[in-house]
């Protein structure tokens, strides 16, 4: 396996007839509270290259990025841009340096346009005395989206953007203040194919212009399509670097955990029951349209379709989050009404969100606090008695989940975000439910964890619940559930038992289509 391997880290230095790197880390270690979170880190970009940083969630990549753009300032180590050794004390030292980065979850001005997000904080003047020239930063946000070939209107709300249109806000700024280094972190986890494929296109522009690209994604197909280069980081320490070229998939894997990992959608034998939960007619005014469906006892459900198709908001109002729905909805045979959460938790449903960072838990409250907010009323009122109940349920699902934690009093917004996740599970499964939603339960997060999480929603259904999995993934709907319910357009498009759940079907109903159909045509 051609790849640079080594337990401890050797200094980065240029290769002999090369440009000098444009960036190059060299025994970084970072600690927080005695904790090493960074040991001996060291990479290595070169102008025009688009190197993947790649590891679990906990492997010290956040840590990492904070400490490129000046959030976070190493204990030890260089950090040499262009051939200098340079030191940041805060991220505007960063960005004037020329190293920038997009995220997962954009941090912008929502009340200002897309003119004024660009230049923030270094609006262009005009005469005496000097007041900001709108006109001018107009004019160059234009030839900034021109160059990128995107057309967005400069003098929009970004309130009012997708997802991917934020993130082409990012990168024009990055574009405005001449960055040497963009770093992506996870740039495409909220977007659909189109937009993905944009934005492969403006990676390409960027490399073409001598920009280094750090790109951070857990996607391998992400990883190898626009990628030159990777960088492999364990518990916060250097493993490897190579070209991706020379480098197999399950080898890279290989890498990340310290272990190969065989079986990645782990699927357990269960008797499936009687119907458990039935959807019948659901409508909404302006979200889908007559959804009806049967979760049985021991059966995992799977909801696939492409952006937009309605699959989470048929949760959402399912879990009494909606209103101005109509439709029945079946218990055990019963109707029951779900009105609100309260109702949906009453009568044995849990949901699991997308978001789990604004939905899925209190970021800033301990772990254990977060896994027993839903039955308060369980745990008790007396502080001795709490804390002792609090506890023994937190260590149950953190043990069950392999939740990777300094201890239970530690704050949620502390942790990777696949163990945030894993946090998010507990919280619901604390609840004692019979139907787990799960919406998009492994976005974001690692194959490690990803690996963990698959095992555990196998193993939910061992023990008498049912789970619907909502997700984008289809190797992960195809591996892991018994049917596969395709929605398009607010409408469910077809039911597909998982003998006859083929990709190429799968995704032709998503699409609108009925490849059986077309076939027998």
């Amino acid at each position: 396996m051609p790849v640079t391997q080594v337990s401890s880290p050797p200094l980065c230095q240029p290769d002999a007839g090369l440009d000098v790197p444009v960036l190059q880390l060299s025994g970084i270690c970072k600690r927080f509270s005695g904790i090493v979170a960074l040991n001996e880190m060291a990479l290595t970009i070169r102008a025009g290259e688009v190197m993947a940083l790649i590891g679990e969630n906990g492997a010290g990549k956040s840590t990492l990025v904070k400490t490129l753009t000046g959030i976070y300032k190493p204990d030890a180590g260089t950090i040499t841009l262009d051939g200098k050794a340079v030191s940041f004390g805060s991220p505007q030292e960063a960005s004037q340096a020329g190293i920038t980065a997009v995220h997962q979850e954009t941090v912008m001005f929502d009340e200002l346009s897309v003119a004024e997000n660009i230049y923030i904080g270094r609006q262009p003047t005009k005469g005496f005395p000097p007041r900001i020239d709108w006109a001018r930063i107009e004019s160059e946000a234009e030839k900034l989206f021109a160059r990128l070939e995107v057309s967005l209107p400069v003098r929009a709300r970004v309130k009012d953007l997708s997802v991917a249109q934020r993130h082409f806000v990012e990168i024009a700024r990055a574009l405005s203040q001449d960055a040497r280094v963009v770093i992506m972190d996870e740039p495409t986890a909220a977007l659909s194919q189109r937009e993905i494929r944009e934005l492969y296109r403006i990676i390409g522009q960027l490399k073409a212009a001598g920009t280094a690209v750090i790109f951070i994604s857990h996607k391998f197909d992400e990883i190898f399509e626009v990628a030159d280069r990777y960088t492999v980081l364990r518990d916060g320490n250097f493993v490897a670097e190579g070209a991706l070229s020379e480098i197999t998939e399950p080898e890279l894997v290989s890498l990340m955990v310290g272990r190969a990992v065989h079986q990645a959608y782990p699927k357990a034998e269960v008797q499936i029951g009687a119907p458990l939960l039935e959807v019948d007619s659901f409508c909404h005014p302006t979200e889908f349209d007559k959804v009806s469906f049967t979760l049985r006892r021991g059966e995992i459900l799977g909801f696939y379709g492409l952006v937009g198709a309605g699959r989470s908001e048929v949760m959402q109002a399912l879990f009494g989050m909606t209103s101005n729905v109509s439709g029945k909805v079946r218990m055990e045979g019963k109707e029951v009404s779900i009105a609100s959460p309260n109702d949906a938790i009453a009568h044995g449903i849990a949901y699991v969100p997308e978001d789990r960072q604004h939905h899925g838990a209190h970021l800033t409250l301990p772990i254990m606090q977060n896994i027993t907010l839903p039955i308060l009323n369980q745990v008790g009122f007396f502080l001795r008695r709490r804390r002792a109940v609090e506890t023994a349920i937190a260590r149950h699902f953190a043990e069950q989940l392999e939740l990777k934690a300094n201890h239970l009093a530690q704050n949620v917004n502390e942790l990777s975000g696949g163990n945030q996740q894993k946090v998010v599970l507990g919280k619901w499964l604390a609840t004692n439910p019979k139907v787990i939603i799960l919406d998009e339960p492994t976005k974001g997060i690692d194959i490690g964890s990803k690996a963990a999480v698959h095992r555990f929603i196998s193993e939910l259904v061992t023990r008498g619940l049912s789970v619907i999995l909502v997700s984008s993934e289809l190797p992960e709907v195809l591996g892991l559930a018994d049917r596969v319910v395709v929605m398009h357009q607010g409408h469910v498009k077809r039911v597909i038992e998982r003998l006859d759940a083929t990709p190429e079907i799968v995704v032709a109903a998503a699409s609108g289509t009925d490849l059986a159909t077309e076939v027998a045509a």
